[in-house]
């Protein structure tokens, strides 16, 4: 199926009707037809708007992700689930969301780009409306799940919004920064409005805010039409063959890393079975990508040094990033704090994140994409041995300068990974973008999964690694601690006169003061692995960027012959 003579008026002799031929004139070599012109540049006030329509975007696919998972303890009560029963939510979420993506764009590039962007916001936002009638679990877990089917096309969009009025030049320089840093604001910003989403009304107030930016996100799409390039038949059915080959195993493993930690590695058997799924439904699509001449996914690049050393790159970074999501804000939580005692916390992540992008823009020139990263890294690196030192009474004031460097270093580590990705795909042909989306993505999505449930799992060992430690130096006849039993166990002195039940509540409030420090010990071990793998990263990215100018300087690229 071919359409560009549809959708180009100005096209070459079928535009204007048959020649007509004079004799009484030589036949002259006809001239080769002219380039189609570039789109004409906007008035100034419609780049500012297409820039907003993206921020939009942006923030409507990062709420969308992250209200549940920043409220899960608040959503137990109102759809009355356990602890573990709740983080289905996450799972349910994830599971279609980190594979989707990628046969969007092929479906893009063949039924048309304005027909793509206007039926997936409706989607979403139809998607939405049904927060409105969640009233358990279980229905909740299906609104989920679509959610995150209609949440896939939603970051394609506010990439393509923010890049359609950029002049090719910036769009790499200026575009791909500015997106970035508006998604990297999406988890912060979620934390700091969830309180008062909470009072409206439990789950349905946590999603009316989001519900009206996927309205206005509507409103924008339909006002503010993109650039449509010419289509082409471009899905093959194989293609859609491998894709949910692709996506099962996609799915399967981001919900195993969701679950893993709560329902614990070894103690569920269905976990093994989910995970050896996924991993033959993978093993499949990779038999079949390899054996066709025109593959959806080019297994032979994404297995090529570059790509491997890319994606091993940006998967790092993406466990090390962790540090924030899955570390200092869920310090706080273990700690008992709520997410409106760390709304400033918030604001200063949001700020960095803000502040971090705009010099991206102003300072990152070609050339120096991989100083960026370095940068990134020390920053993170430092930011987490701050934190390490961390105790049962500190408070969020006291992480504003540590969280803020972690927050700087995740805007300034992706766009020139993110462009060293697209250059090595275009080297190769358009086609290749594909393949560097499946990179990207999969280090970013299923990678925060993965980094989550590391630390996570991380934090539990090392909790039960200091509580075993404390509890073998606690005895009762330890006079220090038969003494500390006493003072608990004073606080219920006025409604509790049976002396052995008043030791037992003292001996379970040291149990609890014991538990908390145990906890704050494990997360000052994340931290400070955090920091040490950090510093493992730099060294070796050093490492490889001496090899290559050594090998560079030994054998040089070899001059061309002046003509």
């Amino acid at each position: 199926m071919t359409e560009n003579s549809d959708n180009n008026p100005t096209g070459t002799a079928n535009a204007h009707g048959p020649e007509v031929e004079t004799p009484s004139k030589p036949v002259e070599p006809q001239a080769p037809p002219a380039p189609p012109a570039a789109p004409a540049p906007m008035s100034r006030p419609r780049p500012a708007l297409y820039m907003l329509a993206s921020l939009l975007l942006s923030l409507t696919q990062g709420l969308g992700m992250n209200l549940a998972a920043a409220n899960l303890p608040q959503l137990q009560g109102p759809l009355g689930a356990t602890t573990n029963e709740v983080t289905w939510l996450i799972a349910a979420y994830m599971a279609p969301n980190v594979s989707l993506s990628l046969i969007l764009v092929k479906v893009r590039a063949q039924f048309g780009l304005r027909n793509f962007a206007e039926l997936s916001i409706l989607l979403f936002v139809l998607v939405m409306l049904l927060h409105i009638f969640v009233r358990d679990l279980q229905s909740a877990l299906i609104v989920r799940f679509f959610s995150g089917i209609a949440a896939a096309p939603i970051s394609t969009l506010a990439f393509l919004y923010m890049l359609e009025p950029l002049p090719p030049a910036k769009k790499l320089s200026i575009g791909q920064p500015l997106v970035l840093t508006n998604i990297a604001i999406g988890a912060p910003l979620a934390r700091l409005i969830s309180p008062d989403l909470l009072m409206v009304g439990d789950w349905h107030g946590l999603y009316l805010f989001e519900i009206a930016l996927a309205m206005m996100a509507f409103a924008a799409v339909y006002l503010l039409p993109l650039t449509p390039p010419p289509r082409a038949k471009v899905i093959h059915w194989l293609d859609v063959v491998s894709y949910l080959f692709i996506a099962v195993g996609f799915g399967l493993t981001a919900m195993v890393f969701a679950l893993g930690r709560v329902y614990w590695w070894f103690e569920a058997p269905w976990l093994g079975v989910m995970l050896a799924v996924g991993l033959a439904s993978l093993t499949c699509a990779i038999v079949i990508e390899l054996n066709r001449e025109t593959p959806f996914l080019d297994i032979r690049w994404l297995t090529s040094k570059e790509i491997l050393h890319l994606g091993g790159t940006l998967m790092i970074f993406r466990l090390l990033m962790s540090e924030q999501t899955a570390g200092a804000f869920a310090f706080f939580q273990a700690l008992g704090l709520q997410n409106d005692q760390m709304a400033t916390l918030s604001l200063v992540v949001i700020g960095a994140s803000i502040a971090a992008g705009l010099a991206y823009i102003a300072v990152v020139k070609p050339g120096r994409e991989n100083a960026a990263q370095m940068v990134a890294l020390g920053l993170l690196m430092i930011g987490a041995l701050m934190d390490s030192n961390a105790t049962s009474l500190t408070r969020p004031e006291q992480m504003y300068a540590s969280q803020a460097l972690i927050a700087v270093a995740g805007v300034l580590f992706l766009p020139p990974a993110m462009a060293a990705g697209l250059t090595l795909a275009l080297k190769r042909g358009p086609t290749f973008i594909l393949n560097f989306i499946v990179v990207f993505l999969t280090t970013q999505s299923l990678g925060g999964v993965i980094g989550s449930a590391l630390v996570g799992t991380f934090i539990t060992w090392r909790t039960r690694f200091h509580l075993q430690a404390m509890a073998d130096h606690l005895t009762l006849i330890d006079p220090l601690v038969a003494q500390r039993i006493t003072q608990l166990a004073a606080t219920y002195g006025r409604v509790i006169t049976d002396r052995s039940l008043l030791n037992a509540e003292g001996v379970a409030l040291l149990g609890q003061q014991v538990t908390r420090e145990a906890t704050v010990l494990a997360y000052n071990d994340a931290f400070l692995a955090i920091a040490l793998f950090a510093a493992c990263t730099i060294a070796v990215m050093i490492l490889h960027l001496a090899i290559r100018a050594i090998r560079k300087s030994i054998s040089p690229e070899p001059q061309l012959a002046a003509s």
